[in-house]
């Protein structure tokens, strides 16, 4: 069971802390507003009221012994960097920071974050290559070059198998998954594909775009 640290639970951290907690984390929390404190305090395993800023406040909280901190701050960037910063000198072993563009990632890299979350810009991703296409359903991505894509079956797929398709040998596409209705299943070479059937597929987008026909 990992032991969480999350400074700020507005809508973003909030979020964070009530999903951390299903899945059987032990959650501290951490605002300076007190609505949000009593908001949050029946989701987590603990929250207190305190300034995320404040090294003192920080240093009572023994930052070291938690596996993950999470600063989740919204408004003034100086915040973040700050809390980002004392979590570290205090000892903190990971240290996750949120940022809203790319300076703010290299700063926040350069005074202590283990690793940065673009949260609008994730979004903005997703939301940008789902509404592109019709055949696009969502998308996961993975790193710079790689995603997990939810698709339609293209028309011409119909009544083949994946075998006579052959398409990770001819796209570098592989389908990890299809959902039939509300089955879903791994594949395998013989499968026939049919009608509203959906594919979940890894690629490049420049590859998974030649494979199923998307923008042509």
């Amino acid at each position: 069971m990992k032991t969480v640290l999350i400074i700020g639970v507005g809508e973003f951290g909030g979020r964070i802390a009530r999903r951390m907690e299903e899945l059987r984390c032990e959650v501290m929390a951490v605002d300076v507003s007190e609505e949000r404190i009593n908001e949050i305090m029946p989701y987590v395993t603990d929250a207190i009221i305190g300034d995320g800023t404040n090294e003192e406040f920080l240093s009572s909280l023994g930052v070291s012994n938690f596996d993950v901190c999470i600063v989740a701050l919204g408004g003034l960037f100086q915040s973040s960097l700050e809390t980002t910063s004392f979590l570290k000198e205090l000892g903190a072993k990971m240290v996750v920071s949120r940022a809203t563009n790319d300076v703010q990632m290299k700063f926040l890299l350069r005074n202590g974050a283990d690793e940065v979350v673009y949260p609008e810009k994730d979004m903005a991703l997703r939301i940008a290559t789902k509404y592109a296409s019709d055949i696009i359903l969502d998308f996961i991505q993975l790193d710079n070059n790689y995603s997990i894509y939810e698709l339609k079956i293209p028309k011409e797929w119909f009544g083949r198998t994946l075998s006579q398709l052959d398409i990770r040998k001819k796209y570098k596409v592989n389908i990890l998954t299809i959902r039939r209705g509300k089955e879903v299943f791994i594949p395998s070479p013989d499968t026939v594909l049919v009608t509203d059937d959906v594919a979940f597929a890894i690629g490049e987008l420049q590859d998974i775009r030649k494979g199923f026909k998307i923008w042509d």
